[in-house]
């Protein structure tokens, strides 16, 4: 369903969705109508599923990055619980994990007050949450959503093609005069 070249245009995307279609179109080599029906194609298949800005947090007033582990009561691979912890404006994440918890969910806030508060007044409002683990990040060395493409970067793509003296004119035209015959 995917091949290599949508694999690039992948990556350029992911790189930065506000690449043009136009700029796309030149680093892989296509015409970007043709880019542009690749990209319609990608969305219509809901491998690319949106654009959204990349934000920095700490500008907007959530500088405080925690993870908790939630262990609930609920069948084993019910998700009622995860469902509704991902209400949460906070919530970045909820992940069903397998182990001795049931989630681990990843929230940004502005400061270990608020956080007490969203685990106090919002995690403790939902009954079937028996306990809570709570890790606050001190320090991020990477952050990313981008998904990896099994090495398909834009280095890794196919190059545009070369402008070779003759391609693409006819015989005739070649270098400007004919040939005698």
């Amino acid at each position: 369903m995917i091949d290599k070249l949508d694999r690039v245009i992948l990556s350029i995307l992911q790189e930065n969705a506000r690449t043009s279609n136009v700029e796309v179109a030149r680093r892989v080599g296509l015409a970007p109508s043709a880019v542009l029906e690749r990209i319609r194609k990608l969305e219509r298949a809901d491998v690319i599923r949106g654009y959204e800005p990349r934000l920095n947090a700490a500008a907007v007033g959530s500088p405080l990055v925690a993870f908790i582990f939630v262990h609930a009561d609920e069948k084993i691979g019910g998700l009622e619980t995860g469902r509704k912890i991902a209400r949460f404006p906070e919530v970045q994440e909820v992940h069903q994990v397998a182990g001795e918890d049931c989630y681990l969910v990843k929230v940004r806030v502005a400061d270990t007050d608020t956080l007490g508060r969203l685990l106090r007044d919002q995690f403790a409002s939902l009954t079937t949450i028996r306990s809570t683990r709570t890790t606050i990040v001190l320090s991020s060395v990477k952050e990313s959503g981008q998904v990896p493409l099994n090495g398909a970067g834009p280095a890794a793509g196919p190059s545009p093609p070369r402008a070779s003296r003759a391609a693409g004119r006819p015989a005739a035209k070649r270098r400007g005069r004919r040939r005698a015959s």
